[in-house]
């Protein structure tokens, strides 16, 4: 009895010893499975804080929370203005798998109770939630959740969505601690990451802002300045369509001057209103608009249908308090597509404004050579008034003094011919004297002079370069009113043309007034077509036979086009 108490007495202490040394065992597994997730939590807070691209630092966070939490699958859905995801980063389904589920979520059911109460959601099966609408067909099945919102700067961003904790077990409080302090860490993550990424899109658009600026202070034409700005734009903010519109004198519209992109010849040309346009909306307010959908946008009830295909949309006005609307430039992506942020908003706005303020410096630039111009011409009008014509003159008096003494009948003619000529000089000099102080504005402008001018001018905006214009003989002494103003708009129907169809780098424009009044334009472009007509060569011909005069088309021999318009000024 004895021996048999000792034994069991012995026994007891034994299995004491074995229970405490499995406890032991079990508090350090415990221990080293915390300090092992620690280190996790620590290695992946790293991981997601080094990255400076965006997109990268979003999947980066994903595939760290499904790690750390051991799921079987993740995903962050980014929200957007709307309160719908914007954006859905799947982890652990593959691109076929996703193919074959269809369209990513937006935000409806489960996923949207995280968006509509943004707190820390765990669940043991998600088809008991009464927000589970269930899986679409080809999804995988899953059953545990876990849900929490990432935060930045206060302002929920999105959320971590984990399901499907490995070994059929759930998520617990240990997983859902874990998984909120990697979002705390992800926010700060994804505010670095966007604020580098504001910082180079800033400076894409002053190197765009710059790169316009200059074109416009180079002097380059006003089309092929635009072109350039509507070029940046759209590659900077990734539109689908880019369009600017620039006012139409003295009327309250916008006429589309250039459109490139989708269906962009569906607006190119249209002339809308300020009132029941979504660029006009923008004119009328001075300021930037944004729609998220263009085609159900209220403000648009003018214009053709033009918007299929489209989506998010944003409108900017170029221009300055001071100088007024100088135009405005749209910007739309297809429908589906990230709406325009106020990120990507802020720095369009200071590329429009800093373009206009460069527009209103070239035009006064262009006032202030245009002052000069007019200042040289006036000193050389004075210049040939008081030297050239006075000389002319004396010398016809004294050859015509001198005839007196000439006896021989040869010589008196000739020099009486002579006389004759330097009065028809004096005469040719002081309409050009009239042609140079004439102003190309205002009231006095009404001459043949300053009307062809203004024409070259008007090509000069369409062809991208200004024509090279000769103006010889009394365009305005010789040539009558009706006459002068068809030769005008003879000279701007073959600018037109040229403009048009030629494909030209460079035109010439010639008027002569003599016995006939000829109008040249020629240009080194692609010629005329194989049939030898083109539009509004037919109405030149009519013009000219009206007038008792011809009309001639013909390819140059070292290519481009010939156009040569005349009629004689006797029968006018």
């Amino acid at each position: 009895m004895d021996d048999g108490s000792e034994e069991g007495s012995a026994g007891l202490p034994r299995l004491r010893l074995d229970e405490l040394l499995d406890e032991l065992q079990a508090r350090l597994d415990t221990a080293r499975g915390t300090r092992d997730r620690v280190h996790g939590l620590l290695e992946a807070v790293l991981s997601v804080g080094r990255d400076l691209e965006l997109s990268q630092a979003l999947r980066h966070i994903v595939e760290a929370a499904v790690s750390l939490v051991d799921a079987e699958y993740g995903a962050l859905g980014v929200i957007g203005e709307d309160q719908r995801l914007a954006q859905f980063i799947p982890v652990g389904v593959t691109d076929e798998q996703v193919g074959r589920i269809g369209r990513l979520p937006t935000g409806h059911g489960l996923l949207g109770e995280l968006i509509r109460h943004p707190q820390p959601l765990r669940l043991p099966e998600i088809s008991r939630h009464p927000s589970s609408y269930g899986f679409p067909a080809n999804h995988p099945p899953m059953h545990s959740f876990l849900g929490v919102p990432i935060r930045v700067r206060e302002k929920v961003f999105g959320n971590l969505y984990l399901t499907e904790k490995r070994g059929g077990r759930e998520f617990d409080p240990e997983d859902e601690a874990v998984l909120s302090t990697l979002a705390v860490a992800a926010g700060v993550a994804i505010d670095n990451a966007r604020l580098y990424a504001q910082a180079q899109l800033r400076e894409r658009w002053l190197a765009a802002g710059a790169e316009v600026t200059s074109g416009l202070l180079s002097g380059h034409g006003e089309s092929e300045v635009l072109d350039l700005l509507v070029a940046r734009a759209g590659e900077i903010a990734g539109a689908d369509l880019t369009v600017i519109a620039l006012p139409v004198t003295g009327a309250h519209e916008l006429e589309v001057r250039i459109a490139v992109g989708l269906d962009a010849e569906k607006h190119a040309g249209l002339v809308l209103p300020l009132s029941g346009s979504f660029m006009g909306a923008a004119a009328l307010t001075g300021g930037l608009v944004v729609s998220s959908d263009v085609r159900k946008d209220p403000r648009i009830t003018a214009g053709p249908p033009r918007w299929a295909g489209l989506g998010p949309a944003v409108a900017v006005p170029v221009g300055t308090p001071e100088g007024g609307v100088r135009g405005v430039l749209m910007l739309a992506r297809a429908a589906g597509k990230a709406l325009f942020d106020e990120d990507e908003s802020a720095p369009l706005a200071g590329f429009a404004g800093q373009a206009a303020v460069a527009m209103e410096l070239a035009e006064r630039r262009r006032d202030s050579e245009q002052v000069a111009l007019l200042s040289e011409r006036d000193r050389i009008a004075r210049d040939l008034h008081d030297l050239a014509i006075q000389r002319l003159f004396a010398t016809g008096m004294t050859l015509q003094s001198a005839t007196r003494f000439i006896d021989h009948p040869q010589a008196r003619e000739r020099v009486l011919r002579a006389v004759d000529d330097l009065d028809e000089t004096a005469r040719t000099i002081r309409a050009t004297i009239f042609g140079l102080r004439v102003r190309e504005s205002g009231p006095q402008a009404t001459g043949l002079r300053a009307h062809a001018v203004q024409a070259v001018e008007r090509g000069a905006a369409a062809l991208g370069f200004a024509p090279a214009l000769r103006m010889t003989g009394l365009l305005d002494v010789t040539v009558p009113a009706p006459l002068a103003e068809d030769a005008v708009a003879v000279l701007e129907e073959a600018l037109s043309n040229a403009a048009r169809h030629a494909r030209a780098t460079a035109v010439e424009v010639e008027l002569a007034a003599g016995s006939e009044l000829v109008v040249t334009v020629t240009d080194d472009g692609v010629g005329l077509p194989a049939d030898g007509r083109r539009s509004g060569l037919a109405n030149l011909a009519e013009r000219a036979a009206a007038h008792g005069g011809s009309f001639r088309a013909q390819a140059r021999e070292q290519g481009g086009t010939e156009l040569v318009w005349r009629v004689p000024l006797s029968d006018s």
